[in-house]
């Protein structure tokens, strides 16, 4: 059959929602979103105030989805795959439709971990059936395919275990030469500190530059530096070869930070020591998974020091005191948020819980003057992008709690209204942005990678609410704007962070930089959490778009037409899966399993029947598995094993072994620590493990 490859450019196409019954959810007007530029600092204060109490009375008014029975309704079926690659996971579903099968995909339960509708594994879930496929050809004695797995399994356990110190591991003094110092913090401030506001950045480099050319810096400094350093490791090359050493920064912070001597530490410096621990655990990947368990104790500990409370209402204290709570609550509602997502776990806060306004417009320099006066809000600061991130926290809230809430599951009616109600936040998100741009006065203006990771954002949560409804949209028309918004919203993420994409428009590539400079396409290639995982969930969703274009082309009789676009984006990821084995991942099934959904869409694409693939996915897998090993044996320190000894391997089980689905993700795991006696922050931690895992399943 003769294949044709249609060229579509990820900024032809325009999404715009089916026009329906008028929603009851009002979109956010430029008044409820944008704040005033010009009144004086009593009266902005005051109405800021009481344009946050619209927005919470709005947001009750708004969507107002039917709260379902606790227990399982008639059409609530639960579906569970077994496989030797990715052992047992449950997929928990209901009807579109009562009296229909069960199609909406609502939680998906693996291991102890139950993952609500924004987690990433509901993109792969589409691909069961490629399990299913070579399930029984792994069932074989002697199968290479299974050994192969298995080795490269205790290969990356045995390079993690070579990475990771002994716990605990006390905090040191040593630091970096000043020349890899200075990359690795000025790393950090352009990239993290820019969106997430920790840090009073002169104040910081004041401090720093006396810690490097002195030995009589305290510790929690220290600490606190070393974490930043950790952090700009992560983008210091393309191969993340100071890995090592922000493991063990990181474990250092968390030996600091679990001593029981913590209620004495509770200041705002420990604070910014526990954001940037957090976001450190994520992005260096040392037990990345467990940050939203981790954030509800920083949530509360928060609420312990009173940052939930505006300064307005608390003791008369200095404008850099008030300014910098308002700062870090501001951060710890935005990890709050993005941690929810990405382990799809509930927020566990509401709008009701604080009252802190949104930072003001300035400076850091202007902070620490006194009286100091606001920039306008068509004047960009310091604070500017956290600003505009800050606008979106309610409807960001509200759609995290739909999707990974217990009993709030939006319907279809429900799910167009708050795609309207994003986009209308998105448009004036982006036409401040933009305004920034095109003022002409010469001012300072977002950096490139500030503006990408809030449409990054942005675009996250638009595919996050279509999700529920995309498996259905693949052959039921009536849920066909879902599986269009799914598919070039993914395209347009992958773009987004790899922009030198060939499925971007030619004209948009001429200003793109390479892999090897792009800041955040390197943090996607060699730093783990939220960037990692969204694009291999695009990839996997654009994987079942091209899958159901090949069914539907075999049943026509004119040549077979595929979208050249997205056709790109499933070589380049493959390419770029590899290329994070070669940068320090040690887990290869995101890799693996890519290569495998790729070769079942070759092979429909080539005609061969389901009787003929099983034999091609092996072929695959095999092929997959013998790069992944010799890239493993050469990082592998031989000096300490060896390699070749096959019975010195520690192995586990092979059903313990093939049961990490985690894909993408690290497990290096330590001692989360004790924080004395603050029950109350520790028992949040428990609740949202309880509400993350289930037992017998």
């Amino acid at each position: 059959m003769e294949i044709q490859i249609e060229q579509v450019s990820a900024s032809d196409t325009v999404m715009t929602a089916p026009s329906g019954p008028s929603p009851s959810m009002s979109a956010p007007s430029d008044k409820a979103v944008l704040t005033p530029s010009s009144l004086p600092p009593t009266e902005e204060l005051q109405h800021l105030r009481s344009r946050v109490k619209q927005l919470e009375e709005q947001l009750t008014k708004t969507v107002r989805v039917s709260a379902g029975p606790a227990t399982p309704s008639p059409n609530y079926n639960i579906s569970t795959t077994r496989s030797h690659f990715a052992g047992t996971f449950h997929v928990a579903s209901e009807s579109a439709t009562a009296g229909q099968p069960p199609t909406i995909s609502r939680s998906i339960m693996h291991k102890t971990r139950v993952f609500g509708q924004s987690h990433w594994m509901n993109g792969v879930a589409q691909f069961a059936e490629v399990l299913d496929l070579i399930e029984p050809l792994l069932q074989k004695e002697g199968a290479r395919a299974m050994s192969n797995l298995t080795r490269c399994k205790w290969l990356g356990k045995t390079i993690k275990a070579q990475r990771t110190p002994a716990w605990p591991c006390p905090p040191t003094r040593d630091l970096p030469r000043k020349d890899v110092a200075d990359a690795l913090v000025g790393n950090y401030l352009r990239t993290s500190e820019s969106v997430y506001r920790v840090l009073h950045v002169p104040t910081f480099q004041r401090d720093y530059e006396d810690a490097m050319n002195s030995k009589n810096a305290e510790m929690p400094f220290l600490i606190l530096l070393k974490l930043a350093m950790a952090i700009g490791s992560s983008i210091y090359d393309d191969r993340f070869s100071m890995r090592a050493t922000a493991i063990r920064w990181v474990h250092e912070a968390q030996t600091w930070i679990s001593e029981p001597e913590s209620k004495a530490r509770l200041s705002l410096q420990f604070l910014q020591i526990h954001i940037l621990l957090l976001l450190a655990r994520e992005i260096v990947g040392v037990d990345g998974a467990l940050v939203w368990v981790s954030t509800g104790e920083l949530f509360r500990l928060a609420v312990y020091m009173g940052l939930n409370r505006d300064p307005e209402f608390l003791p008369i204290m200095p404008c850099y005191s008030s300014e910098m709570r308002r700062r870090l609550w501001n951060t710890i509602l935005e990890l709050v948020l993005q941690s929810s997502m990405e382990a799809a776990g509930p927020p566990l806060c509401s709008l009701d819980d604080f009252n802190t306004l949104p930072p003001g417009n300035f400076d850091d320099e202007a902070i620490t003057q006194e009286n100091p006066i606001p920039a306008p809000d068509d004047v960009f600061t310091d604070v500017s992008v956290a600003l505009a991130l800050r606008k979106m926290v309610p409807l960001r809230l509200c759609i995290i709690k739909i999707l990974n809430g217990i009993s709030s599951h939006a319907g279809y009616e429900d799910t167009l209204r708050l795609d309207q109600e994003l986009r209308v936040a998105s448009k004036l998100i982006s036409r401040e942005l933009q305004g920034y741009k095109t003022k002409g006065s010469g001012g300072r203006v977002p950096s490139d990678y500030q503006t990408r990771i809030v449409d990054f954002f942005i675009r996250r949560y638009m595919t996050a609410i279509h999700m529920p409804f995309f498996s259905v949209s693949l052959n039921e028309t009536q849920y066909a704007f879902s599986r269009k918004v799914v598919i070039e919203t993914s395209l347009k993420t992958w773009c987004t962070i790899f922009p030198m994409s060939s499925a971007m428009a030619s004209h948009s590539q001429n200003n793109a930089l390479p892999l090897e400079t792009d800041e955040l396409s390197r943090l996607a290639l060699c730093g783990t959490g939220t960037f990692r995982t969204s694009s291999m969930q695009a990839v996997f969703l654009i994987a079942a778009e091209l899958k159901t274009q090949v069914q539907e082309e075999t049943s026509t009789l004119g040549p077979m037409s595929l979208r050249r676009d997205l056709y790109s984006v499933l070589q380049e990821a493959k390419k770029w899966s590899l290329h994070c084995i070669e940068a320090g991942e040690t887990n290869i099934k995101g890799y693996l399993f890519l290569c495998l959904v790729c070769a079942q869409i070759k092979g429909l694409m080539n005609g061969l029947s389901r009787e003929e693939l099983p034999t091609v996915l092996l072929e695959a897998a095999e092929e997959a598995e013998a790069g992944c090993l010799s890239i493993l044996e050469g990082k592998i320190d031989s000096a300490t094993i060896d390699v070749e000894r096959q019975d010195d391997m520690a192995m586990d089980p092979v059903s313990e072994i093939m049961a990490d689905w985690s894909l993408m993700m690290p497990d290096t795991h330590f001692y989360l620590g004790d924080s004395g006696n603050m029950d109350w922050m520790t028992m949040d931690s428990l609740a949202a493990c309880a509400s993350y895992s289930i037992d017998g399943i």
